[in-house]
């Protein structure tokens, strides 16, 4: 339906960026749309934004009946599959127990510069290092999804996320895409984007330090990953697909400090027009423990993650815009988020659940909710699918018609 088509950017945001491009700052200086790493942890402190989630249709736990036996079975080869560990290191086994005592009472940045690349291994770099087939994929370290349309709150500025590439698709596909992410993929938001670079995210990984700081790494987590599962769900949705992914991991995400990593998968529960989002615990561990025994254990699974996950991943979402009509008389918004598209005219037929972004609800007020959203049955109020029949919408202004896009 019109809320999957591009949504124009603000202009107050776009005039932002031709001022940040124009002016010669210095390149310490963070960019409008991006938070320094402490800013941008601050709606995520307070227990009570798992609350605001819930409300939304988003709960840090598992659903009812879990995940399917087949995402089970995923979870266990992610984790007992083997894979080649880099030799010269922070982490070999000679300098494992200095490492570790180096970083313990320092900052978040000095356990992203020397633990976490041994963590969540960086796509980029084992491409670079000869893993071709990792090509498709496109990460961002600390980069506000500005791209995205928001759930929640602001949009999510993980400390590391991958997602795909433009060359992750052929032109037809990028074609087919076009509508619903706009041709100039910067000026947009976008259901299918994180950052105007990355389609459909599938990993992000937080860090933090000092007392419950993994349980506001896990709150970011679950913010990005509910953007991410939500669009990979509305993207099935347009080919009436969407009933393969119930229950199913999409997505997953790492929280972890200087000793402890956290891993999670992250699923869709669809009954009908209505989505909500799940998290599935796969592991939780000190790789400092037992002289390092799982000191690589985070490591293996992320590279399986790509390695075995990702390419069947990919295969499926391909399969799903090639489906997508060649012929349909889009037109995409004029309006500026975080306002509503126009009405698309062919695709009328498909059923599609919104998870359309509110403004930010006080957390005060949700502090006072907590104890009534017992429930896991909560339909999120950001769906348009039951408010959308019978109801007008404004025509567009402008029409958008689809042109090839070349890498």
């Amino acid at each position: 339906m019109n809320h999957l088509l591009a949504r124009k950017k603000s202009s107050s945001s776009l005039r932002a960026k031709q001022s940040e491009a124009g002016s010669a700052t210095p390149s310490s200086t963070t960019p409008s749309d991006q938070k320094p790493r402490e800013a941008k942890s601050t709606l995520y402190t307070r227990p009570s934004y798992e609350t605001v989630l819930a409300t939304k249709g988003s709960f840090m736990s598992k659903f009812d009946l879990g995940i399917t036996d087949a995402s089970k079975r995923l979870c266990r080869t992610l984790l007992e599959a083997e894979q080649s560990v880099p030799q010269d290191t922070l982490f070999r086994d000679d300098l494992f127990d200095e490492t570790c005592e180096s970083v313990r009472a320092r900052n978040e940045a000095m356990v992203v510069r020397d633990i976490s690349p041994l963590i969540c291994p960086s796509a980029q770099v084992l491409r670079i290092y000869g893993a071709k087939h990792l090509k498709p994929l496109n990460e961002s370290v600390n980069e506000g999804w500005n791209s995205a349309v928001p759930f929640y709150g602001p949009r999510p500025q993980p400390d590391y996320s991958v997602g795909f590439g433009r060359s992750a698709f052929t032109n037809s596909q990028l074609e087919k895409l076009t509508p619903f992410v706009g041709e100039v993929a910067d000026t947009f938001t976008s259901y299918f984007m994180a950052t105007w670079q990355m389609y459909l995210p599938f990993l992000t990984c937080e860090v933090k330090c000092g007392a419950a700081a993994l349980d506001i790494a896990d709150r970011q987590n679950a913010h990005s990953m509910t953007l991410a599962v939500r669009g990979t769900v509305e993207l099935f949705r347009l080919v009436k697909r969407e009933k393969e992914l119930h229950r199913e991991i999409l997505a997953f995400s790492v929280s972890h400090d200087h000793r402890t990593v956290r891993i999670y998968g992250h699923y869709p529960v669809i009954d009908g027009k209505k989505t909500t989002f799940y998290r599935h615990p796969i592991r939780e561990f000190s790789f400092t423990e037992l002289d390092g025994k799982e000191k690589w254990t985070a490591y293996k699974f992320t590279k399986n993650v790509y390695d075995i996950w990702m390419p069947t991943h990919l295969k499926r979402i391909c399969s799903v815009i090639d489906e997508l009509p060649t012929d349909l008389d889009f037109e995409v918004s004029q309006q500026s988020e975080p306002g509503e598209s126009g009405l698309s005219q062919g695709l009328e037929s498909h059923h599609l659940s919104d998870q359309s972004s509110h403004n930010a609800a006080s957390l005060e007020e949700a502090d006072s909710q907590s104890s009534r959203v017992g429930s896991r049955d909560v339909t999120p109020d950001t769906s348009l699918s039951q408010r959308i029949d019978g109801k007008a919408f404004k025509k567009p202004k402008k029409r958008c018609r689809p042109v090839e896009l070349h890498q």
